[in-house]
Parts: C-alpha cells; structure tokens; sequence
C-alpha cells in the first residue's frame, strides 16, 4: 500500500500545505489558492494511499520555495512524481521547458505539444497542475499577454513573473 505522506510549511506569502511519498513530491498548495486543494487531490490521485498527515518535510521542499520566491532560485531540484492524464503531463512537461522569465501563450502552449487546437484543454491541464511553481503555470498567459488564471489568485501571479522577469536586471524579491 502506498503511503502519502503531508504537512506543511510557512512562507513570506503565506502557508503551504505538500504530499510526498517515497517517488518525490506529489502535490504543492499555494497559499490562499482556489480550488479542492490537497483533500481533492488525494481523493482523485491516490485513492488508495494510506495518507500520514502533518508528517516531517525533506528540508529541501521548504529551502528551494522560499529562495524561488525571494528571487535567489531560477528553478527546482526536487524529485516530482506527477500523476495526471496523458495529456496533462504532455502539458507539463512543455510548462517545464518554458525558461525563467518567459512566459508562452496557451495556443503556444498547445501547437508545442504537437495539439494546435487544443488550446482550451491546455488551459485546463495548465489549472489542474499540482506541482505550481515547480512546474511554472504561472508561466502561461492568454493570448495577447492578459494573464489568465491562476490558482493562488492573478496578483500572486503578476507578482511571480514581475520578480522573474526583473531579476535579469538585479536582485528581485516577491515581498
């Protein structure tokens, strides 16, 4: 049986709540984020996982979000195990190849994964993402730059790419 381990850790934005088994981590909540968050996901993603809450965190989890959003991180080197629809880690995957700082459109997003017509659905896998900010959705606007949604709300998501897109010019934080 698998076992889900959870718990959580402060930030300068707020909390975030993780699920991690033995593969890598599996779930990232943003702070203040809309949706079913952690309890959703563990329903439809591991269904039948023992889940072991409030379990201690690898250090590393907690470290390489706070650097990544005081502007001292560009990316991750956690292990993931994402779980989702062959579709939806086609998405993800092409989200991972978005460099620091850039951002794509979802049509981008779409005609990269071979789905030019797709473009609603990547919107969709983009939403359903469970790894934000290590698999950067933020990094995805509508067509004609307007940001589109985001899970922990349009602001944080300004705010992410402000600090990304500034650090080529200096040091950047989030708060």
């Amino acid at each position: 049986m698998e076992i889900v381990k959870t718990g959580r850790f402060e930030t300068s934005i707020g909390t975030f709540r993780v699920a991690f088994c033995d593969r890598g981590l599996l779930f990232l909540e943003l702070p203040h984020a809309n949706g079913g968050g952690l309890p959703r996901w563990l329903v439809r993603m591991a269904p039948r996982a023992r889940v072991d809450h409030d379990a201690p965190l690898p250090e590393e989890v907690p470290r390489q979000v706070e650097g990544f959003l005081a502007g001292e991180r560009e990316s991750f080197d956690l292990p993931v195990d994402l779980r989702g629809t062959p579709f939806q880690l086609a998405v993800w995957r092409e989200l991972l190849r978005i460099p620091y700082g850039e951002v794509r459109s979802y049509g981008e997003v779409a005609r990269a994964i071979g789905r030019p017509r797709a473009v609603r659905a990547v919107g969709t896998a983009n939403g359903a993402n469970p790894l934000p900010l290590i698999v950067p959705c933020h990094r995805v606007v509508a067509s004609g730059g307007r940001l589109g949604g985001y899970a922990g709300g349009l602001e944080l998501k300004r705010r992410l790419l402000a600090v990304e897109a500034s650090r080529a010019r200096g040091p950047a934080k989030l708060l």
